[in-house]
């Protein structure tokens, strides 16, 4: 499953690697993650909020194509329409459109687009991550990455989450 999510910068955040994601009106960056089955991560790329779908999804499907030679499938959101689609079947991957059911109102989940959406809740769970206080976007995908290996570390040995409550 690929998707992105547009998270808002800091102040001390140079302005030339943040920009506006016009439809969530935020000022930021944008991630663009690659999902397994299970929601745990494959690649990552932060770009500038500003930075449309159709570039990431060219080359993200690139990078785990690499890594992951055995990847035939892959779930997009319809913002990635025929940049992610075309590039994928170059690269042997069939990549499907999930669309919203335009006489639906309100919220409910989508096929495939809630595992996605679940890993953007745990990487939220990290206060680093929450907000974007790196300068450089390198920084932040090397984040992303150290709280997906805590959570893999943390279910192989069963321990759990530290939280404040209930103390």
């Amino acid at each position: 499953m690929i998707d992105s999510q547009s998270v808002k910068t800091a102040p001390t955040v140079p302005t030339a690697t943040q920009g506006i994601d016009a439809g969530k009106k935020i000022v930021g960056r944008k991630r663009n993650i690659i999902v397994d089955t299970l929601g745990l991560l494959l690649t990552v790329l932060v770009t500038a909020a500003s930075t449309p779908d159709g570039p990431a999804g060219i080359h993200l499907p690139a990078t785990v194509a690499a890594a992951h030679p055995r990847i035939r499938k892959a779930w997009a959101d319809s913002a990635y329409r025929t940049a992610a689609i075309e590039h994928g079947a170059r690269l042997g991957i069939d990549v499907e459109v999930i669309r919203r059911n335009s006489a639906a109102k309100g919220f409910f989940p989508l096929p495939r687009r809630w595992v996605v959406e679940r890993t953007f809740g745990w990487l939220m769970s990290y206060r680093r991550l929450a907000r974007d206080h790196e300068a450089r976007p390198t920084r932040p995908e090397a984040m992303i990455h150290l709280a997906m290996i805590d959570l893999m570390a943390r279910r192989a040995t069963g321990e759990s989450t530290p939280t404040w409550r209930g103390t």
